[in-house]
């Protein structure tokens, strides 16, 4: 058996795909109303996507589809986005991931919810070719939670 088949047949808990990121708003990352743009705010949620799905595959992850990109509440310059992913199902070798967006003023602790999104990310090998990736469970109360409550 290969080092590589016996990686496939491993699984990753849904708490170890998760990551966070914070993006402090910037000018030049605004619209003409003084809010974060839209596809700035895709852009970020994409690479937060990719790096999850990337802890579960080990291997390049790709935007195969997002899904209903919920926009609830403007983030305006000079507040933080705080980003959160996880991947909550994979199949052969898609992983499925919830990205979510809070808003908080830096100077404030309350954060908001403003943004969420559904990505399939695909893993993909060195020719570019999909690749097989390990499933995800849930192991934990948390990790329950957070696959429950994936709305996607």
């Amino acid at each position: 058996m290969t080092l590589e088949s016996l990686y496939m047949m491993m699984t990753v808990s849904v708490l170890d795909s998760y990551v966070e990121s914070m993006e402090r708003i910037q000018p030049n990352q605004a619209n003409n109303y003084g809010n974060t743009h839209g596809g700035e705010m895709v852009r970020l949620m994409d690479e937060l996507a990719a790096v999850a799905a990337m802890t579960v595959a080990g291997e390049t992850c790709v935007t195969a589809h997002i899904s209903s990109v919920d926009f609830r509440s403007p983030i305006p310059v000079g507040h933080v986005a705080e980003l959160s992913a996880y991947v909550y199902d994979t199949g052969d070798s898609s992983l499925e991931v919830y990205v979510g967006v809070e808003s908080r003023n830096p100077r404030e602790d309350e954060a908001a919810p403003t943004t969420a999104a559904c990505f399939t990310m695909v893993a993909v090998g060195e020719d570019g070719d999909p690749v097989e990736v390990p499933a995800v469970v849930p192991e934990t109360d948390r990790g329950e939670r957070l696959v429950e409550t994936a709305p996607c």
